[in-house]
């Protein structure tokens, strides 16, 4: 099988802290924007988490989509090549 491409860079993330949410993310790692943007932004980078279906309400999760073992990506994926 022929390979047609290597990966040639790694898309920042991280994995959460303990009782992280979008906000508490996006004020460590997106400093330099407003919360409300950088939540946004967060968000439509990390859809795999952000459309999870929602923990029971009596759950410890409930509330926060975001479990300790999630990669959230920090920076948008790269555009695609020409």
């Amino acid at each position: 099988m022929a390979v047609a491409g290597s990966l040639s860079t790694v898309r920042k993330s991280v994995l959460p802290e303990p009782g992280d949410d979008w906000a508490s993310i996006a004020s460590r790692e997106l400093s330099g924007s407003s919360t409300e943007e950088a939540v946004a932004n967060l968000q439509s980078w990390n859809l795999h988490v952000f459309m999870r279906a929602p923990a029971a309400a009596d759950s410890p999760q409930a509330g926060n989509p975001i479990l300790p073992s999630d990669v959230i990506f920090v920076e948008p994926p790269a555009a695609p090549a020409a």
